[in-house]
């Protein structure tokens, strides 16, 4: 038998990963903060008041990690941000002219969607999960990641059809 943190290691190492992978969709840096997050566990697990249960505290401290990774991390180009969210392949021709224009046509876009599709699309953007998404919204987590794929997939097919992003 381990030590207490030992044990909260071996009985959420998975579930912080799974989580973190979740949001940043790239297995090593899901690997780097889910390590990021239980030493910072090891570090105030003194502090630790036992007010909510230890997966709840673990996945608080590794949103934390995740959105000061967010903030350390440098501004990449726009047109590369849009490639991602939207899941799109290389930028076309026009994308790459002016990523300016491309971000109020996406704007424009997203503006068209109902007020419910807007908001799940915005805050997947800024990083939420779709847990947390359907608490805000009012919907299960399962109606938040389809009107968050079917946006997605509006948004992305009206952009390949005005040349933006190439098939």
């Amino acid at each position: 038998m381990g030590s207490p943190l030992e044990e909260l290691f071996s009985a959420f190492h998975r579930d912080v990963y799974i989580y973190l992978f979740s949001l940043c969709r790239d297995a090593a840096l899901a690997e780097d903060l889910t390590g990021e997050t239980f030493l910072e566990a090891v570090g105030s697990f003194a502090a630790f008041r036992g007010e909510a249960d230890c997966k709840t505290w673990l996945f608080t401290i590794a949103r934390r990690r995740w959105f000061a990774w967010l903030k350390k991390k440098k501004r990449r180009p726009e047109t590369e941000v849009l490639s991602e969210f939207l899941e799109c392949g290389e930028p076309g021709p026009a994308a790459r002219a002016d990523a300016a224009e491309l971000f109020a046509r996406v704007r424009a876009l997203l503006a068209a969607e109902p007020p419910r599709s807007q908001k799940i699309a915005s805050m997947r953007l800024e990083g939420y999960s779709f847990y947390e998404i359907g608490l805000a919204c009012g919907v299960s987590e399962a109606s938040a990641r389809v009107i968050d794929f079917r946006v997605k997939k509006r948004i992305r097919a009206a952009l390949e059809q005005e040349g933006y992003y190439e098939r």
